[in-house]
């Protein structure tokens, strides 16, 4: 048959267009590259989420080249396969959100004209998005009810402008840490608050709620709390009959009729067979990288550089997180021992962020306004694993071993817990961070992979690091040793935009303002490729809200009379 609309991917940037066009009664048809997990194939397994490639394809079989500079400035290429360095991030039915820790803050409006509010920064290349705020709102509000979303609204000085007055779903249970930052906060006079978080506090419909399995960020849920694209919107869209899913299925060139429409979708099947499917509409949602890896190798003698590239914008300016990372300390012997059985409670959840320093005005820092960002306060990751490689290391570099490495894991992991922060600014886009094909590496099917350029601009760090000093302060403050943090220009394939950024002039962009390609009459774009900047928060809480706004555009288009 042929499909109303074919989407490529089923991700935060797939799942509101799939829910809305089939609930609208528009027949769709999903191609997603990974399997088809259920809920009940996920388990909180630290080997299976961590250290194997089941939730991601096996770099033997596909992988990424990832282009850096070393310390003498030279750029180094080298293949994940090679590296073992997994720049995948989830690909199953739901894509990346399955996985995620689901931290959702909203954009602000000065993202939205970062280029008109601070003007230009040597070597990035910014620009304003062509919707505001106020176009974005109300998607926000249909994510927080749809997909469900969790906390308490703490006014602040950069408390973005809503149309409700809090969210649908009380916060979540917290760790008694949190009231230990609450009081340094207020010593220090800086503004926290509880952070929202993507996660259902009570239950919605067949979701059940929280129940604090002490293991969230990396993992697949097993109660559905969580709100992937799967859980929240695709289980939903099935229901409609009009959905189809399939699974396995890696698309490889979209197709064009030579007057500007894609026509077929050309995927190979769990058999590696060459199959394709037809549709009037096409929406790619395959995350950033992929998505610009698709439409360069979608090329044919009508757009001879890649679908929708003859301007050659396509890959150009991705943004990953800029930030970095700290972590402090406490000791359970300096503590009440009723304190710190409280302190080491798993499962519950921190929950405190601060957006005081958003925009920064600091003499001491700049002469003029900046761009600031985020910080959020978590606990270290539960997964034991993770937690025990790296202490097989002395301070002075050299492997420990035996009866030492037995006493270091076990006074880490019973005489002290560690707490967290992350920093998350804007990565400023530019010339040097970008996707092409590689000429060398191709996967298993034959189909060059994507070689992605991480350069980052020196800007990031800046920002970075006067935003750590302050999680320090807070950190100390509220009693915590060996307090430290890291900010570096290194990226995470968790966080990742841009690549086909919209904006209002084809000559600089690759999609118009509601996602449509500007070269191709019936191709759409809708997971963060739009993005033509990042914002200093995480994405997926935007992904979701500007997915359904494209949403309702395509709906008003397309529905049946």
């Amino acid at each position: 048959m042929k499909y109303d609309v074919c989407i490529v991917g089923s991700g935060a940037g797939a799942g509101p267009v799939i829910h809305e066009l089939s609930k609208a009664g528009l027949k769709v048809v999903v191609l997603e590259k990974g399997p088809w997990l259920k809920t009940e194939d996920f388990s909180k397994d630290e080997m299976v989420a961590t250290r194997r490639s089941i939730y991601t394809p096996n770099l033997k079989d596909e992988c990424h080249v990832l282009v850096k500079q070393n310390k003498e400035g030279k750029w180094m290429r080298q293949s994940t396969y090679s590296s073992g360095r997994d720049f995948w991030n989830g690909s199953a039915v739901g894509g990346s959100s399955n996985f995620m820790s689901a931290y959702f803050h909203r954009l602000k409006p000065v993202d939205f004209r970062l280029k008109s509010e601070f003007g230009e920064i040597e070597g990035a290349n910014i620009a304003d998005w062509p919707i505001r705020y106020e176009d974005l709102e109300p998607f926000y509000t249909k994510t927080e009810e749809l997909v469900g979303v969790s906390g308490k609204v703490v006014p602040h000085k950069h408390q973005e402008p809503r149309s409700t007055k809090d969210f649908p779903y009380p916060p979540l249970a917290e760790n008694v840490f949190s009231t230990w930052l609450d009081g340094a906060a207020e010593r220090l006079n800086y503004e926290i608050f509880q952070s929202p978080r993507g996660i259902l506090s009570r239950p919605k419909d067949e979701r059940k709620s929280c129940y604090y399995s002490n293991y969230c960020g990396s993992y697949g849920c097993s109660s559905d709390a969580k709100g992937s694209s799967r859980a929240a919107l695709i289980n939903d869209a099935l229901k409609t009959g009009n959905c189809t899913i399939l699974p396995n299925s890696k698309v490889f060139h979209l197709e064009t009729d030579g007057n500007g429409s894609v026509v077929k979708a050309n995927f190979y099947d769990s058999e590696g067979n060459k199959q394709f499917v037809e549709a009037n509409t096409f929406v790619v949602a395959a995350q950033a990288v992929e998505t610009s890896r698709l439409l360069l190798m979608s090329k044919n003698d009508e757009f001879p550089n890649g679908l929708a590239n003859n301007s050659g914008n396509v890959g150009k300016n991705i943004v990953f997180s800029g930030g970095g990372v700290g972590s402090g300390q406490i000791l359970f012997e300096d503590i009440d021992p009723e304190e710190a059985e409280l302190i080491n409670a798993p499962g519950v959840f921190v929950n405190r962020a601060s957006q005081e320093w958003y925009v920064i005005n600091d003499d001491a820092f700049s002469d003029n306004p900046m761009k600031g960002g985020t910080i959020d306060f978590v606990s270290e990751h539960a997964n034991a694993v993770t937690k025990a490689i790296p202490l097989k290391w002395n301070d002075d570099g050299s492997l420990l071993f035996g009866s030492d490495l037995k006493e270091k894991m076990r006074s880490y992991f019973t005489e002290q817990r560690k707490f967290k922060f992350e920093i998350f600014v804007d990565w400023l886009p530019n010339d040097n961070c970008f996707v092409e094909l590689d000429d060398e590496v191709i996967d298993k099917w034959g189909d060059p992979v994507a070689k992605v350029w991480l350069g980052y601009h020196e800007h990031d760090l800046k920002v970075g690091e006067y935003l750590a000093e302050k999680a320090e302060n807070l950190f100390k403050e509220a009693g915590l040793v060996n307090v430290r943090s890291s900010i570096s220009g290194g990226v995470s394939p968790n966080l990742q935009a841009g690549g086909c950024r919209f904006g209002n002039d084809p000559k600089t962009s690759v999609l118009d303002k509601n996602c449509k390609a500007h070269e191709v009459s019936n191709l759409y774009v809708t997971d963060g490729s739009f993005m033509p900047t990042g914002g200093s928060v995480t994405y997926t809480f935007t992904i979701y809200a500007n997915a359904f706004r494209v949403a309702n555009h395509l709906v008003n288009k397309l529905k049946p009379s």
